[in-house]
């Protein structure tokens, strides 16, 4: 049974990473620091085969692909299905804001009820299907080869999690840096994890990564 390898990577840091503003569905561009990111993304790999890039269809995800691909002279295929949680009312709000004015849907965010959306968004529970789904779909076209996801933290998020077998509210214990390389193996069995969070050629950044995942 031959397996497809996944480089699965979070976009390059935005303004609203930066103000941790929740971004969700929001159309955010890379602000210059993510866009240095995504050129040392495209260095970093560089030498990878990748048979097919894959991105969000979010122009902070597109644009970090683009950065890839441009190097492996591939297009970037983007599909929806890659994009962020939606947050519906919560985008465009602080952690700060959220808990003001909305503290009890503010706890059941922070405490991950698989089951809660915020209003016009998603819940956890709606996200996992999503993303797993799609990333069969893409994984399945290509046995035996290597390709790029570029997506969002929530997305890295739920990845990490099928691959480890982790539950949903089970608290976090790893981190999810703007344009850190992460490895994973898909077979029709699913997911398993083989390296996570490599940042080594961002070592000369400033040090500000965005860890949150929205």
């Amino acid at each position: 049974m031959q397996v497809t390898r996944i480089l699965a990577v979070r976009h390059g840091e935005t303004a609203w990473n930066r103000d941790t503003r929740i971004q969700g569905h929001t159309d955010i561009a890379l602000n210059p620091h993510g866009q240095w990111q995504a050129s040392r993304l495209a260095q970093a790999l560089t030498d990878e085969p990748i048979a097919a890039v894959y991105a969000s269809d979010l122009q902070r995800a597109l644009e970090t692909a683009q950065a890839v691909a441009k190097v492996h002279s591939k297009q970037v295929s983007t599909h929806a299905g890659l994009r962020e949680r939606g947050f519906g009312r919560f985008e465009g709000h602080t952690w700060a804001e959220l808990e003001a004015r909305w503290p009890e849907e503010s706890t059941a965010w922070r405490k991950r009820v698989p089951d809660f959306s915020p209003p016009g968004g998603e819940s956890l529970l709606q996200l996992r299907e999503r993303v797993v789904n799609t990333v069969t779909e893409l994984a399945a076209r290509h046995p035996g080869e290597q390709v790029l996801m570029v997506a969002h933290g929530g997305v890295l998020d739920i990845l990490y999690r099928a691959a480890t077998r982790l539950e949903l509210q089970a608290p976090r214990s790893w981190e999810l840096p703007n344009t850190a390389i992460n490895r994973l193996l898909w077979s029709p069995e699913g997911l398993s994890l083989v390296g996570w969070a490599d940042t080594t050629h961002l070592q000369s950044a400033d040090g500000a990564q965005a860890l949150d995942e929205h």
